[in-house]
């Protein structure tokens, strides 16, 4: 899987999807959920692996990043709100702290832009705690990924580094993933796993509780099933975003809507002014503003946060 600048189509019918069959099963078995995930990863695989499918990869990473940043605010008692981990991240001033919130998004997102093989990478992520066994936790996931398919795999990691650790939530999530990313053969890594994890659950892994495999590998399948709902979504919204751009006649408006093919949260004040980011483009900050008002008039980005000031702008549903 990579971040190929992608090629939109104007059919979203025509995007892989998950048969009815699939989701509307019910989960019954260790046997089941293996059936059901290896059916919706190979739709998820054929997403994010074609560039045909216009599948905004960058844009999907970064918004799982914030799905798992809010799961794993759960689990590990905080319960903060989507929107407030957002805008904690998006609208602290650089030299500022960004408090827990912030931080763990930016963890998220650091995540995301890991190579799957990358181990050095990866152990400096998840610390000095966890590097040393690192390495025999990824092989032990992918062996059984290999042999009981990725979920499997998964699990064992989860339970790896709980037993390690209970409180480790974060760093047992993102191993899980990275197994899953080695297992499927993407160089990237998607945030699948804490989506929908329960902490019970979690803790029944730990403690090796009846049913406690099956009762963590049902809401990783439930989480695969979303993001393959989440990259079609988004395919689709991309490619109403890029109908609209000759539209637009802003300096450098090629180059912010990129921006908004690649960022989930888009702050005119910071990342449109005084230049487009990632480009030497200037900006002023009325024109930025100016530009995202556009964008909601033309129906393809809405203004995120319900405030006057200190707004942030995403591509519309």
């Amino acid at each position: 899987m990579t971040y190929a600048r992608p090629y939109f189509s104007d059919d979203t019918e025509s995007l892989p999807r998950i048969p009815a069959w699939v989701t509307s099963g019910r989960a019954e078995t260790l046997e089941t959920v293996a059936f059901r995930s290896g059916a919706a990863l190979t739709v998820l695989d054929q997403l994010v692996s074609n560039a045909q499918y216009g599948v905004p990869l960058k844009l999907l990473a970064n918004r799982l990043a914030l799905s798992a940043a809010t799961a794993t605010s759960k689990l590990e008692g905080r319960l903060t709100r989507e929107t407030d981990i957002r805008d904690a991240y998006h609208l602290t001033p650089p030299d500022e702290v960004r408090g827990p919130d912030g931080d763990l998004l930016a963890f998220w997102r650091n995540a995301v832009r890991l190579r799957a093989g990358g181990t050095g990478e990866i152990a400096d992520l998840i610390g000095v705690d966890f590097a040393g066994a690192m390495g025999g936790w990824l092989d032990t996931g992918l062996e059984l990924a290999r042999t009981h398919g990725p979920l499997s795999g998964c699990v064992a990691i989860l339970r790896a580094v709980l037993d390690a650790d209970d409180r480790a939530e974060r760093v047992a999530c993102l191993l899980s993933d990275i197994v899953m990313a080695r297992a499927l053969g993407w160089k990237t890594v998607l945030l699948i796993s804490a989506q929908f994890l329960a902490k019970a659950a979690l803790r029944d892994l730990a403690a090796d509780g009846q049913g406690a495999e099956l009762e963590v590998q049902v809401p990783i399948l439930e989480s695969i099933e979303e993001t393959v709902r989440m990259a079609r979504e988004l395919s689709r919204r991309g490619g109403a975003l890029r109908a609209v751009a000759p539209k637009l006649r802003a300096k450098g408006s090629d180059a912010a809507v990129d921006l908004f093919l690649t960022e989930d949260a888009v702050a005119p004040s910071s990342m449109l002014s005084p230049c487009i980011r990632g480009t030497s483009i200037p900006m002023t900050d009325r024109a930025a503003r100016r530009f995202c008002d556009r964008l909601v008039e033309l129906g393809v980005a809405r203004e995120l946060t319900g405030r006057p000031t200190f707004r942030l702008y995403g591509i519309a549903p």
